[in-house]
């Protein structure tokens, strides 16, 4: 599992980059990686409308919209389901009377 750095964090490393130290050499000061580093940077220039793209606010309520969508969607699943299987204990009325 990543590990989760706090925003402050994220803001600082983003700030030294910004002032002109590089990636590499702010990476290893810090022990974080360059391509997670990268990635902070991409977000930030992502939420701040600088480059086109999904912002974090939006990709959050995408991800909630999901989670709110996929549970009526199983529980439909279950009572289809449970239709079918009580549709094949049960004869419809009207039905052909067993042979003796």
């Amino acid at each position: 599992m990543p590990r989760s750095y706090p925003p402050e964090f994220r803001r600082r490393v983003l700030d030294l980059v910004a002032s002109g130290r590089k990636v590499a050499e702010v990476a290893q000061l810090l022990g974080v990686s360059d391509q997670t580093i990268c990635n902070w940077r991409r977000r930030h220039l992502i939420d701040t409308g600088q480059i086109p793209g999904t912002t974090s606010s939006d990709q959050a309520e995408l991800a909630s919209a999901r989670k709110r969508i996929a549970e009526p969607e199983t529980e439909l699943a279950i009572h289809r389901r449970a239709a079918e299987l009580l549709g094949e204990a049960t004869r419809p009325k009207g039905g052909t009377k067993p042979s003796a």
